[in-house]
C-alpha cells in the first residue's frame, strides 16, 4: 500500500521539484518525511510568511513553481502573504496546505479552516483533490496553472486522512514532467511596431523583471544593439542589459522617461514603479509586450500590442526592424549629459565623512567590495530605494527585492531561496533595520541549512527614520511619546546571528564596514553585519511614487 503523502511526494519528483520549503505540523508532517524519502530537500522555516516568500522567490529565478508547505489553518493563512506576493508580482509558486479530516469539516476540528475558499481570490487555480489516486492529476495542473501564461499561484489542499490515508500502488498513474507553450505575436503587429520604431526621433525601451524572468536577455541586447537607443530598467530589471552599457538611461531615468517618443515596454507594466505613465511624453506612443493581453492599455493607451513570450517577440522585432537611423542620436546624447551631471551629485553623497554614515557612504563601502558575480537582496523603505539608484549589475535575476507589491519581511526568505538557486555564488541581503526585524529568526534556518549568506542591516533605529540614542532617551525620561517611526536606538541584531550559531559584527565607521564586508565574503559561514548609520530624525515623509 502507499500513503496519500508518498503519492504527494512522488508526483512533485516526477514533475521536477527538487526543494520544498515549509513548517511542519499536524497534519503535514509525513509529507515532509516523504518528501526527503524522495529525495527532495525540505527547507523547514521558521515563519510561514518567510517560507512562502522564498517558493515566491525559487519561482521567479527558475521559471518553475516554488513549493511552499504549510500546516492547515493559521499555517495557510500566514502562507497567504506569499500567494499574494506571488500573485501580485506575477511569479510561479505553489501552496500544499494541510487540512482537518474531510468528515470533521463543520464540527468544529483542529485548525478547520475554508483554505480552498481562502486562497482561489488570489490564485490561477485551487483545488483539493477528492481521493489519493487524484493527486498526481491535481498536483500536474497547479504547476502547470502556475507557470502558464501570466505566472502565478496556486494552492492545493490536503485534508488529514488524504495524506495519512493508503491506497494499492496499482491504482495510481503519475504524470510525467510538465511543459509550459510559448506563442509568438501577430506578424502584421510586429511590422507596425518596427515601422513605428523606424520613425521615432527618440525612442526608449523599458526593461521590466517580466524580462528577467522570461530569460530575454539575449534577445534584448541584440535589440539595443540594433536600435542603438537607450534602454531603461526597472529595478529588478537591471542586468538584463549590463548596467554598464552606455545606452543605459538609468541616471538620468526622468529625462528619458519625459523625452521619448516611442516606448517599448518589455516585460514592465505601466504602474506605480513607472509612475502610472504621467511622466511620459503626452504624445509618446508605447510598444507593449506581454505574455497577458490584460495588461495592455492599462493606465495608458498602446499603439502596438505585441502577445507573446518575450523571447521569442522580442527575437521577431530584432528581425523585423533596420539599423538606427542618427534622428536617436541628439536623445541619446542629451540623456548621457545629464547622466554625467547626475553622477556627479551622487558621487559626493558616497564620500560623505559624515558620522554616523549616511546611507550613500554605507552603500558605497559596500558595494566596491561586492564580486561581479553577487546575488543582491535589498529590503526595507530607505535601505531599498536608496539602493537600487546605487547597486549596478550585469546580469539578470542577481537582484532581488519586494517588486511590485513592495511587502516588507522578504528579505531572509528570498535570500535562503536565491542561495540555493545559486550555490556557487555569494548572496548579500541589504536591509533596513525594521524590514529585517519581520523575519529576523530565519537566521536559523539558514545556519541550519548550512547557507553561507552575508546579511548587512542598516541600523537607522527606525522606520524611514529614527532617533539618536540621547533625544530617544531624553522623550522617554520626561514623558513625551516617541515618533511612530521611532524603534529602539542601536539594536544589537548581530548579538541575534551569535545566539543561533552565526558570526555577528557591529561597525560604526566606513572603515569598520569595509572591513566586515571583506571578512564576512571570505567567510564559509553565515555573517550578520550591524551597520549603524544616521537615524535621520524626525522628518517629513515624502516619495516619488506616491501619488500627489
Amino acid at each position: 500500500m502507499i500513503s496519500g503523502a508518498s503519492i504527494l511526494a512522488k508526483s512533485l519528483k516526477q514533475q521536477g521539484v527538487t526543494v520544498v520549503f515549509g513548517i511542519v505540523g499536524i497534519p503535514v508532517v509525513e509529507v515532509a518525511e516523504a518528501l526527503q524519502a524522495e529525495g527532495i530537500r525540505f527547507i523547514g522555516f521558521r515563519n510561514e510568511q518567510s517560507c512562502s516568500y522564498a517558493a515566491s522567490a525559487w519561482g521567479y529565478l527558475s521559471q518553475q513553481p516554488g513549493v511552499c508547505l504549510a500546516v492547515s489553518g493559521p499555517g495557510v493563512v500566514h502562507a497567504l502573504a506569499g500567494i499574494v506576493h506571488s500573485q501580485v508580482n506575477t511569479w510561479p509558486m505553489l501552496l500544499l496546505g494541510g487540512s482537518c479530516e474531510t468528515w470533521l469539516e463543520g464540527a468544529g476540528a483542529f485548525q478547520e479552516c475554508r483554505q480552498v475558499e481562502m486562497c482561489r481570490p488570489y490564485s490561477k487555480y485551487a483545488a483539493r483533490p477528492a481521493t489519493a489516486q487524484q493527486i498526481p492529476t491535481v498536483i500536474e495542473r497547479a504547476l502547470v496553472s502556475a507557470a502558464a501564461g501570466r505566472p502565478g499561484a496556486s494552492y492545493v489542499d490536503l485534508p488529514a486522512d488524504l495524506i495519512q490515508g493508503t491506497v494499492a500502488p496499482e491504482s495510481v498513474s503519475f504524470a510525467g514532467g510538465f511543459r509550459v507553450p510559448r506563442g509568438v505575436a501577430d506578424p502584421s503587429a510586429v511590422a507596425r511596431a518596427a515601422a513605428l520604431l523606424a520613425n521615432a526621433k527618440s525612442p526608449l525601451l523599458v526593461v521590466g523583471k517580466g524580462a528577467a524572468y522570461a530569460r530575454a536577455e539575449t534577445e534584448i541586447r541584440a535589440l539595443v544593439d540594433k536600435l542603438g537607443a537607450p534602454f531603461l530598467p526597472t529595478p529588478m530589471g537591471k542586468g538584463v542589459v549590463p548596467d554598464s552599457h552606455p545606452l543605459n538611461a538609468s541616471s538620468a531615468r526622468s529625462a528619458a522617461l519625459a523625452g521619448a517618443d516611442v516606448v517599448v515596454l518589455l516585460g514592465a507594466r505601466v504602474n506605480w514603479l513607472l509612475h502610472f505613465g504621467r511622466r511620459f511624453d503626452k504624445d509618446a506612443r508605447l510598444i507593449q509586450i506581454d505574455v497577458c493581453a490584460e495588461e495592455f492599455g492599462v493606465n495608458l493607451p498602446v499603439a502596438e500590442a505585441l502577445l507573446g513570450h518575450l523571447p521569442l517577440v522580442v527575437q521577431q522585432l530584432v528581425d523585423a526592424v533596420g539599423e538606427r537611423k542618427e534622428e536617436g542620436s541628439e536623445f541619446v546624447r542629451a540623456l548621457a549629459e545629464q547622466a554625467e551631471r547626475n553622477a556627479g551629485r551622487q558621487q559626493l553623497k558616497y564620500e560623505c565623512s559624515d558620522l554616523p554614515m549616511t546611507y550613500h557612504r554605507a552603500f558605497a563601502e559596500i558595494k566596491c567590495r561586492l564580486p561581479a558575480d553577487v546575488v543582491l537582496v535589498s529590503e526595507g523603505a530607505n535601505t531599498m530605494d536608496i539602493a537600487r539608484t546605487v547597486f549596478d549589475f550585469q546580469e539578470p535575476r542577481r537582484r532581488l527585492d519586494c517588486a511590485t507589491f513592495a511587502n516588507m519581511g522578504v528579505g531572509m526568505g528570498f535570500a535562503i531561496a536565491a542561495q540555493l538557486y545559486y550555490p556557487q555564488s555569494r548572496v548579500v541581503a541589504v536591509v533596513g533595520d525594521s524590514a529585517f526585524g519581520f523575519s529576523a529568526m530565519e537566521l536559523e534556518t539558514a545556519v541550519r541549512a548550512n547557507l553561507p549568506l552575508v546579511i548587512i542591516v542598516i541600523n537607522n533605529s527606525g522606520i524611514y527614520f529614527g532617533l539618536d540614542k540621547d533625544e530617544y532617551e531624553e522623550r522617554v525620561r520626561s514623558g513625551v511619546d516617541v515618533p511612530s517611526t521611532a524603534l529602539t536606538p542601536e539594536v544589537r541584531y548581530e548579538l541575534i546571528a551569535e545566539a543561533v550559531g552565526a558570526r555577528g559584527v557591529l561597525v560604526r565607521t566606513p572603515e569598520d564596514l569595509g572591513v566586515a564586508v571583506e571578512e564576512a565574503l571570505e567567510s564559509h559561514g553565515l555573517t550578520l553585519i550591524n551597520c549603524l548609520i544616521a537615524p535621520g530624525g524626525q522628518q517629513k515623509l515624502e516619495f516619488a511614487w506616491q501619488s500627489k
